[in-house]
């Protein structure tokens, strides 16, 4: 990390200038405008932006509060304490913690020279990363977050705990996607996702470096086995081919998916088939009867329909859109 970056993260805000002066506590209509404190990314964030990093704001304890957005607190210098649901927690430099948006915790006042830099990413972006992590394997506790974080609805807080400060791969990944954030240029949001990418990838290679709230459970090893099911085998995938496969009753696993995702399985096929279906368009060597049987479909006024009620545009001009770009 540049001496420049250094010198501008250690600098006062005028959030940090107005606590030293006058007001000695967080003003939370800066974060949100719900009652409870959540903070609210749109606050934070333009809408489109999917990843950002922001300074955590130092010199006042941060009240109990989560989030609606998954956050990744990285040790830039220094220290930083914490409680993170009942548990109490101290990152030293270089380590690093992710929070899913229904876990909650507290901040305890950081000095000057504790620079604890955010990630605030929404959860669409870990769909992105998801699509490929789930190909790799179920056994890593960062698909168990990532599954919680994306598909489970009954709210469960979670986080994990990487003391990575000793893994030059992780340490270089972090300080590059806060120069393409901090100095952005017409590559940065590319270069970003694909950085976002490889760290999850070497956090998994570093996984006996991982702490985590909660222990994987049955019902969510079978959900990520469905998940990379689906990616694995959209074009042919069937819920009693899967079913046979986990030994599980049809009816069974299609509750279990439905109680987890929030969606069917059949919901969940069809997004797969219909993201593959969009990078296919973007080729102008493809037919769009060709797209559709290789998606799985055998319809294509079925195709046709559902697509454009999930993207307001038939495929067709979604491909002149794109080639408009």
């Amino acid at each position: 990390m540049s001496h420049d970056i250094y010198h501008r993260l250690v600098q006062e805000t005028d959030e940090e200038q107005a606590i030293l002066q006058r007001d000695k506590k967080v003003k939370k209509d800066l974060y949100t405008n719900h009652r409870d404190f959540i903070i609210q990314s749109d606050k934070l964030m333009e809408p489109h932006t999917m990843i950002m990093v922001r300074k955590h704001t130092r010199f006042v304890d941060f009240p109990k509060h989560k989030h609606d957005y998954i956050e990744m607190n990285y040790v830039f210098n220094g220290k930083l304490v914490q409680q993170v649901g009942d548990v109490p927690l101290e990152l030293q430099t270089g380590e690093l913690l992710l929070l899913n948006q229904f876990i909650e915790h507290e901040i305890k006042a950081c000095g000057r020279e504790d620079i604890i830099i955010n990630f605030i990413i929404r959860p669409q972006f870990f769909d992105y990363i998801f699509t490929y992590l789930a190909a790799d394997s179920t056994e890593h506790n960062i698909h168990d977050f990532l599954i919680n974080s994306l598909f489970e609805h009954t709210q469960k807080g979670q986080f994990l705990y990487f003391a990575v400060s000793e893994v030059t791969t992780i340490q270089t990944l972090l300080q590059k996607i806060i120069i393409e954030i901090m100095e952005p240029n017409v590559f940065s949001q590319s270069s970003i996702k694909l950085y976002m990418g490889l760290l999850m990838i070497e956090l998994i290679k570093h996984s006996d470096k991982m702490k985590r709230l909660t222990d994987t459970t049955s019902q969510q090893q079978v959900i990520m086995a469905s998940l990379k099911y689906i990616e694995e085998n959209y074009q042919h995938a069937s819920l009693y081919e899967l079913a046979d496969k986990l030994n599980q009753t049809h009816y069974g696993l299609s509750k279990k998916i439905k109680k987890v995702t929030n969606k069917t399985f059949k919901d969940l096929l069809q997004e797969k088939r219909l993201t593959v279906a969009k990078e296919l368009l973007k080729s102008e060597d493809i037919a769009i009867s060709a797209v559709v049987e290789q998606v799985g479909y055998d319809n294509v006024s079925h195709f046709y329909r559902i697509f454009k009620t999930k993207y307001g545009v038939t495929p067709k001009q979604f491909r002149e859109q794109f080639r408009q770009k």
